[in-house]
């Protein structure tokens, strides 16, 4: 017997298999009655299927809780079904699980599996704004970057060559870090499909010295590397949430040299950052735009489990402010970097995390809002 569920304006689970991965056709249009029909497949297994009034195309549309426990399944990026490649794909969760370029507390190599587990609580709609990002984009998870743990130089080239192949396809990436080092070679991959990009960088380090300890790869270098490369359009170059002790009187002097506008954490005390989105959209113009997130931007009250931690810093509120600031850009690529678990007692750090990734797919070209 099939038994038919009706509800108005409001887009639900279909789980068509016991791993509860699902292919969905959704309109592009207004919300529409959706029916759902369950009927049992013969397996012991209940399948549910909907049909929308239009036809549409084809989406990824991850399991609702109200039918599917959040325990259950395999631990993808917001419960969505895992890829082998970008193929198909608008948009990407791809893990780059590295910790070898930290210069204090490690552990960002799990940063990407954990992130992924406390993702089990995001739900399909952006309440606040309205997207809806799997009516939108074909999304998927396609794991993690083949990493090397013992080579810091070999996981760049390998992240690089990863990431040449996703944007190939077309497919925009949206990355779990890993510390903040994979900038580097992901904006390698980006400037050779985009050509030179802007860039909001939100971060409590400008994360431009030269050299450090000998070495000119790490988390504290990638943004040098990339001007030195010609990765940056420098004059679309935004850097927010800066602070802390440095090893010069003004450590953000070199970026101001390059043409980057500086945004000190002091300067967003106590403020909406609403103001401010609306000078880096100016800024930025319609060009390709890379956004890079070091969850550090954050007050350590906030996201403790990560591993150069400062003082005095943003709100999750603010943080909300900047990405949804970034609605109407022409994005290209997005990371989410530095959660490290270890140091993540509570999980709000990843689980931080895992919204603020929801919230850049929901601020990509193409999306829908209701």
């Amino acid at each position: 017997m099939l038994s038919t569920l009706k509800q108005s304006n409001k887009l639900l689970l279909n789980v068509l298999d016991h791993r509860f991965c699902s292919k969905t056709c959704v309109s592009r249009g207004s919300a529409l009655t959706t029916t759902y029909l369950s009927q049992n497949d013969g397996r012991g297994q209940v399948q549910i299927t909907f049909s929308r009034g239009m036809a549409g195309r084809s989406y990824n549309v991850p399991p609702s809780a109200e039918f599917v426990a959040r325990v259950s399944g395999i631990a993808t990026m917001g419960k969505l079904p895992y890829r082998e490649t970008a193929e198909g794909l608008d948009a990407a969760f791809v893990g780059v699980p590295i910790d070898t370029g930290t210069s204090n507390r490690p552990g960002t190599r799990f940063g990407p599996r954990q992130i992924r587990a406390e993702s089990a609580l995001l739900r399909a709609y952006n309440s606040g704004t309205r997207a809806a990002p799997y009516e939108s984009l074909v999304v998927a998870d396609i794991g993690d970057v083949n990493v090397n743990v013992y080579d810091l130089k070999d996981t760049c080239k390998r992240i690089r060559e990863a990431f040449h192949k996703i944007l190939a396809t077309g497919c925009i990436p949206l990355t779990m870090g890993g510390d903040h080092t994979i900038a580097y070679p992901i904006l390698q991959a980006v400037a050779a499909k985009h050509g030179p990009v802007g860039l909001i960088h939100v971060d409590a380090h400008a994360d431009t010295s030269d050299v450090v300890l000998g070495e000119k790869i790490g988390h504290g270098t990638p943004f040098r590397r990339c001007v030195e490369e010609g990765l940056l359009d420098c004059k679309r170059v935004i850097q927010i949430g800066l602070r802390g002790t440095g090893y010069s009187p003004d450590a953000y002097e070199w970026s101001r040299a390059q043409g980057f506008r500086v945004v000190q954490a002091e300067e967003c005390w106590h403020k909406s950052l609403v103001p401010l989105m609306a000078e880096v959209r100016a800024q930025v113009g319609s060009g390709p735009v890379y956004l890079s997130f070091d969850i550090d931007a954050l007050d350590p009250a906030y996201a403790p489990g990560t591993g150069t931690p400062e003082i005095a810093g943003l709100t999750p509120i603010q943080a909300l402010e900047i990405i949804r600031g970034c609605r109407g850009l022409n994005l290209v690529g997005c990371d989410l970097v530095e959660v490290s678990p270890p140091y993540d007692t509570t999980g709000n750090t990843a689980l931080t995390a895992a919204n603020l990734l929801f919230e850049m797919m929901c601020v990509l070209p193409k999306i829908k809002y209701y």
